[in-house]
């Protein structure tokens, strides 16, 4: 679907308008991606345009007419404003944008199939259980095929007839125009980062964003039946290191251009064999330690680091200072005596996360997931939605709410002693 109009141009290579990184996996989804399910999902310029724009507005129908309008072979959506009233608004095809389509629905109307995301989840099975508060078509994003490539995000998208309905208990307004507009169920919230996602980003505000691309503060909680207040003076542009959130999973969409400027798998991979090469040792056991290849991203290996939280002493596993009374949790770092939770360190895999090139100098905490610093100190001030109506920081790579003053922590190192 995604793949160059190989007729007319043999030779060229897609256009990428940028990609859609879902926050807490590591580089895949744990049992691996499939199809349209999978940790990360690239938006190309597509053969032929698929987007489209609102054109005709039917007011005052009785529900038989509506549904009569919807049936026709064209996008639509329908605001229920009562029993008896019902106002479609069609949609026509647009030459000049691309749509894609975001949810839980594996329907073919969606591009990119999102599932609730369980916190340091190592299979799917984790997830199954979990009741889904991501709506099966929960946004669409539409992109432009020329230059700038601008992509919108507008809350909600077409199903498999074509139509977004709007029931009566949803959120839904008549505007200053006389147009319709209103908000889904639990809502999709975005983040605009200030600065851009670089090592200088500070956390945006977050906003939510109606139907018709409208921004508006948060409501009091998810899916409460009052909006929130008119942004006039933003939009729903997506900018590089923007986050969008389904209530259930969060997403990053990275620009073509922010991610040439971020480093590659082969970037990290260097990074590993620099950090292996200097042959850390552990301070009790004198053994070397190593960080286990990318693709053993999940089994803790015999060589693993391990590091105190509290003080950031990396060891190799040992069971020195563990003490029963302390329910096996907690246990004494050697080197300082503070006493904290010892967890193995893993590499951060997803590239698209990182905000610079630098080496993997610190981790989250409790999770023990690695990276450059300026990257842990982005992602431990950026609130996530949680839930309904909390916020909180988390890993990127494994969703992990952080723990601690920061959230983070410096590793230290021991070199070998010869």
């Amino acid at each position: 679907m995604f793949s160059p109009d190989q007729e007319n141009h043999p030779s060229k290579t897609p256009v990428k308008y940028g990609e859609l990184i879902v926050l807490g996996y590591n580089g895949s989804l744990p049992n691996g991606d499939r199809g349209r399910r999978k940790s990360r999902f690239a938006l190309f310029k597509r053969p032929k345009a698929n987007g489209v724009k609102p054109s005709t507005v039917h007011i005052a129908c009785t529900p038989q007419a509506a549904k009569a309008i919807s049936n026709k072979d064209q996008h639509s959506i329908s605001y229920t404003l009562s029993r008896a009233q019902t106002v479609v608004v069609e949609y026509t095809h647009d030459s000049n944008t691309d749509m894609f389509q975001i949810g839980r629905s594996t329907e073919s109307p969606i591009d990119f199939v999102v599932t609730d995301t369980v916190p340091g989840s190592q299979s799917n099975s984790d997830t199954q259980s979990v009741q889904s508060t991501i709506s099966r078509f929960a946004c669409r994003i539409i992109c432009e095929r020329n230059p700038p490539f601008t992509a919108r995000i507008y809350a909600a998208g077409f199903d498999s007839s074509k139509n977004i309905f709007l029931g009566e208990k949803a959120a839904k307004w008549k505007t200053s125009d006389g147009q319709m507009d209103g908000l889904t169920t639990n809502g999709v919230l975005v983040m605009h980062p200030r600065n851009g996602f670089t090592e200088d980003s500070k956390p945006g505000v977050w906003r939510e964003i109606s139907v018709c691309g409208n921004v508006f503060s948060l409501r009091e909680t998810r899916s409460a039946q009052q909006r929130g207040k008119m942004v006039e003076n933003e939009t729903n542009q997506l900018q590089d290191g923007s986050l969008i959130d389904l209530c259930g999973a969060t997403m990053l969409w990275r620009t073509a251009e922010g991610l040439s400027r971020t480093p590659t798998v082969k970037h990290l991979e260097a990074l590993r064999q620099e950090i292996n090469a200097a042959r850390p040792q552990c301070p009790v056991g004198f053994n070397t330690l190593a960080f286990p290849s990318m693709k053993r991203k999940d089994v803790v290996d015999e060589k693993q680091p391990w590091v105190y939280l509290n003080c950031g002493h990396v060891h190799g596993y040992h069971n020195w200072g563990n003490k029963e009374e302390r329910d096996g949790k907690d246990r004494e770092c050697p080197m300082c005596r503070s006493v904290g939770p010892y967890v193995p360190l893993w590499l951060g895999c997803e590239a698209g996360f990182y905000v610079d090139a630098g080496p993997p100098t610190h981790a989250f905490s409790p999770c023990g997931h690695v990276c450059s610093e300026k990257t842990t100190a982005y992602w431990s001030q950026i609130p996530l939605p949680h839930g309904t109506h909390t916020f909180h920081a988390a890993c990127p790579f494994c969703a992990h709410q952080l723990a601690g003053e920061q959230g983070y922590i410096r590793l230290i190192f021991q070199g070998p002693l010869d």
